[in-house]
C-alpha cells in the first residue's frame, strides 16, 4: 500500500483538457444530439449528499452581462437540450468524479425545455434563458477575473495498418492497466485514484511512454499516424479526428492514461537550447522534428505520460468529442472548467476576448469538460472545434475573462452533487 500511496503524485492527467467521460460508464458510445429530451420520473433523481463548491456566487441581472445582446444564439438551444440530457441522468454520488449541477434544481427548467421541443430559434432560446434562469457572478479568492485559454480537436492522417509514413501508434488501453480507487479502501482518500499494474504481489506504477513503446507486448493499436508531433498533440488535446488512408474517418476518444506526470516537450526543447520558450509552438516543434528525425524519440520520451484511446464513429458534424460530462462538445459553445467552482452541467455566460486581441468574445457556453490545467474560479478552456483553424485560435488564446453561472431562478445559489 505504501507503493500505491507513493504514486499519488503521478495521477496528473496528460491533457490540458483531456476528456475522461466519467459520467458515461455503461452507456453506448453513440449519442444522438438531435433526439428530443426525454424526462425521467423525478424519483429517479435521488438526492445524494451535496458537494461543497469553493467559489462565491453573487446574484446579478441580465442587464449587467456585458455584450449579452451581441450573442447570435446559434446552437444555444441544441446545447441546452443536450445539457439537460446530462443533468437528468441519475447521480452516482461518487466523489471520484467531478461535481455536477444539482439535478433537482434543474428538473422544472428541463421539463420546460422538453415541452418546447427541438424546433426553437436563436431569439426564442435567449428569451427562454432570461425567463427561467438568473446570472450569478463567479468570484474566487483573487476576485472575479480569471484566465481563459483554448483547446480544439486535431484532425490528423492515419492508417489501420503500419507502413510507409504511418509509423506512430495510437493505443487502446492495455489489458494490464489497473486503476485503484483509494477512497474505497480509505475514506480519507476519497476521490483519489492511482494507476499501475501488478508485478508479483505488488502494485507498481504503470510503464512510462518509453517503456510502453519498447515492450514486446505493446497495447493494441487502433490506428497508425503519419506524424509523431501530431500524435503527441492529439494526446495533449485528449481526442482527435483521423482521416484514414484510403478514405473514411474515425474519432479517437480519450479512454485512459498511464498515470505518469506530463512533461512539456516545448520546455524540454528550450532547456536544450533548441528553441526559445516563447517560440515553442506546435508549428515550430513540428519543424524542429522534421529537421532532427534522429532525435524525435528522445524528445517524445521526455514526457513519461501516455494517453490511451477508444474508437468512435463520426456521424454528426456538429457533435465534437465527448467531454468529461459525457456530452458531445459543440464548437464555441463549450468550456472546460474547474468543477470545484463551476459544477459540470451549468450554462455559463463567458465574457472574454478573441485570441491575442481586444475584440470582445461574449457568449453563452456550457460547462461540460474539465482539465488538469484548468484550476480556479473563472478559469475556463474554450473549445474552438476541429481542424487547423481551430487549433490556431486555441493555441493563441490566453485572455482575461469573467464568468456568470446561469442558474434556475427558483433554486437559489448554484449548488452541486
Amino acid at each position: 500500500m505504501k507503493r500505491i500511496l507513493a504514486t499519488l503524485a503521478m495521477t496528473t492527467i496528460l491533457a490540458a483538457c483531456s476528456s475522461t467521460s466519467t459520467y458515461t460508464a455503461g452507456e453506448s458510445a453513440s449519442f444522438d444530439m438531435h433526439a428530443p429530451l426525454q424526462m425521467p420520473d423525478p424519483s429517479v433523481l435521488r438526492d445524494t449528499p451535496p458537494r461543497a463548491l469553493k467559489g462565491k456566487y453573487v446574484a446579478s441581472d441580465w442587464s449587467k452581462l456585458p455584450g449579452w445582446n451581441e450573442d447570435d444564439g446559434e446552437y444555444i438551444w441544441l446545447g441546452l437540450v443536450n445539457n439537460c440530457k446530462g443533468l437528468m441522468r441519475p447521480v452516482s454520488g461518487s466523489l471520484s468524479i467531478p461535481a455536477r449541477s444539482t439535478p433537482q434544481s434543474w428538473y422544472d427548467v428541463c421539463q420546460a425545455v422538453a415541452n418546447m421541443g427541438m424546433d426553437v430559434d436563436a431569439v426564442s432560446a435567449k428569451q427562454f434563458l432570461q425567463q427561467y434562469l438568473r446570472p450569478w457572478a463567479v468570484v474566487g479568492d483573487n476576485g472575479s477575473q480569471g484566465l481563459v485559454t483554448g483547446y480544439y480537436e486535431p484532425v490528423v492522417h492515419g492508417s489501420r495498418s503500419q507502413g510507409g509514413a504511418y509509423q506512430w501508434p495510437m493505443y487502446a488501453p492495455p489489458a494490464d492497466l489497473l486503476t485503484v480507487d483509494l477512497g474505497k479502501l480509505y475514506p480519507e482518500l476519497v476521490g483519489k485514484r492511482v494507476r499501475g499494474k501488478v508485478v508479483g504481489n505488488k502494485v507498481v506504477p504503470y510503464d512510462t511512454r518509453a517503456e510502453i513503446t519498447s515492450r514486446s507486448d505493446q497495447p493494441p493499436v487502433i490506428v497508425w499516424l503519419d506524424d509523431p508531433v501530431e500524435a503527441f498533440f492529439l494526446q495533449v488535446q485528449g481526442s482527435g479526428r483521423v482521416m484514414l488512408d484510403g478514405g473514411g474517418s474515425l474519432r479517437l476518444a480519450y479512454a485512459d492514461h498511464n498515470g505518469r506526470p506530463y512533461t512539456s516537450i516545448g520546455k524540454w526543447l528550450a532547456s536544450q537550447g533548441e528553441l526559445p520558450i516563447q517560440q515553442a509552438s506546435m508549428q515550430n516543434i513540428k519543424e524542429w522534428a522534421r529537421n532532427h528525425p534522429d532525435r524525435v524519440n528522445e524528445m517524445m520520451n521526455v514526457n513519461q505520460a501516455m494517453v490511451f484511446f477508444k474508437e468512435e464513429a463520426i456521424s454528426d458534424e456538429v457533435a465534437g468529442p465527448k467531454g468529461a460530462y459525457g456530452i458531445p462538445l459543440i464548437a464555441k459553445r463549450t468550456i472546460a472548467v474547474d468543477a470545484n467552482f463551476v459544477p459540470l452541467g451549468a450554462p455559463v455566460f463567458l465574457a472574454t476576448s478573441e485570441p491575442g486581441t481586444n475584440t470582445p468574445l461574449r457568449r453563452v457556453v456550457f460547462a461540460q469538460d474539465t482539465g488538469a490545467a484548468i484550476k480556479g474560479a473563472a478559469r475556463a478552456d474554450f473549445f474552438w472545434g476541429s481542424g487547423d483553424e481551430a487549433g490556431n485560435m486555441a493555441g493563441r488564446m490566453k485572455q482575461a475573462g469573467f464568468m456568470w453561472i446561469l442558474w434556475p431562478r427558483e433554486a437559489g445559489a448554484p449548488s452541486a452533487r
